[in-house]
């Protein structure tokens, strides 16, 4: 069996993070500097919305920084001037050259804020714009499905997060050790294919498909969504269970697979728990990646996640669904490296 570029990036992601982190770990200081400022925008599109969606997450619960996702057509499509002058913008782009994300960055420039880009490629203009460019070390990928270059973007914003947050001390040195331990936690997660081919399985056979989860895993399920879409050509909607809650939960029922994540602790530990029998009561098939003994329990299939906190699991909880994703198109006879209609770079076409 042909080995797909998919899958040999999902394996590399390992080192890449840990690259990633060994270089700019060390520039907590110079980060810390820069975004001085009361607030925190991210500019993005993608799968790099997704990981700036956990930046934006973490920032507010962790680093007591109000942070929030910039939409790039309030300059290119509405050309709004903006005041900013209290602002960090981050920037996200996996290469650094989709047209909206750098002019939209170079806007913010024009209306006062400080920019800090995170990008995989150190000659992108989205990296010679910013004051400061942190480059992730994914290294090439030939894959059009995002992995390894969208989970060092999750690690950027694990090292931003660590790098604003006012916590000092052992509750400091104990955080940067949770974020240092993602490497070994990913590559656990990689090695393991425990439940993969179940949930192939009930995906396949599946009349719908949700993925959810709440707060700092939200970005994780909008991933996963994104990733089953673009792979599998299969529908999907990612949403917050919160949002769920509130009318779509109506459609869930029998043939409705969910795939829910969630943190082994933190305050919504315990209510995903609620959620996912709650799922399975109305019907549907729940696929649970990651979640502590309670949750494991609740859902129809579980696989495992990392053991790092939840201000730090979308580092690895991303895993499993790669995996299933890569599979599943396999699976249905599609060429997981290459989906249908799309490019690496996608722009989006800019109001002139």
């Amino acid at each position: 069996m042909r080995v797909t570029a998919m899958a040999r990036e999902i394996a590399e992601q390992p080192e890449a993070v840990r690259l990633t982190l060994a270089a700019h770990l060390s520039r907590a200081g110079e980060i810390a500097a820069l975004a001085g400022r009361r607030r925190v925008l991210f500019i993005s599109r993608g799968s790099s919305d997704n990981a700036a969606n956990y930046g934006r997450y973490l920032l507010e619960a962790y680093a007591a920084r109000g942070a929030a996702l910039a939409a790039p057509s309030i300059y290119t499509a509405y050309r709004s001037r903006l005041d900013l002058s209290d602002t960090l913008v981050v920037s996200v782009s996996q290469s650094g050259a989709t047209e909206e994300i750098v002019t939209a960055q170079d806007w913010a420039r024009e209306c006062g804020a400080a920019t800090l880009a995170v990008t995989n490629d150190a000659r992108s203009p989205l990296a010679a714009g910013a004051d400061l460019a942190l480059v992730t070390e994914a290294g090439p990928e030939l894959a059009v499905p995002a992995t390894k270059s969208y989970l060092t973007q999750v690690a950027a914003m694990a090292v931003i997060g660590y790098a604003v947050s006012p916590t000092r001390g052992i509750r400091q040195a104990a955080w940067r050790w949770e974020i240092e331990s993602a490497p070994f936690e990913i590559g656990q997660l990689t090695e393991d294919r425990t439940g993969i081919d179940d949930a192939v399985e009930m995906l396949a056979g599946s009349d719908a498909v949700l993925a959810s989860a709440r707060g700092l895993m939200l970005g994780t399920a909008l991933e996963a969504a994104l990733k089953l879409e673009e792979t599998c050509l299969r529908p999907v909607r990612g949403l917050s269970y919160a949002d769920l809650r509130h009318g779509p939960v109506a459609v869930v029922g029998p043939g409705v697979t969910v795939i829910l994540l969630a943190a082994k602790d933190g305050p919504l530990a315990d209510a995903m728990a609620d959620q996912a029998a709650d799922l399975r009561e109305r019907g549907a098939q729940v696929i649970g990646i990651g979640g502590n003994d309670h949750f494991a329990a609740a859902v129809t299939l579980s696989l495992a996640g990392p053991r790092l906190g939840e201000r730090t699991a979308p580092l690895g909880t991303i895993v499993p669904a790669q995996l299933i994703v890569e599979s599943l198109a396999r699976f249905l006879g599609l060429d997981p490296d290459a989906p249908r209609g799309l490019r690496k770079v996608t722009q989006t076409e800019l109001v002139h």
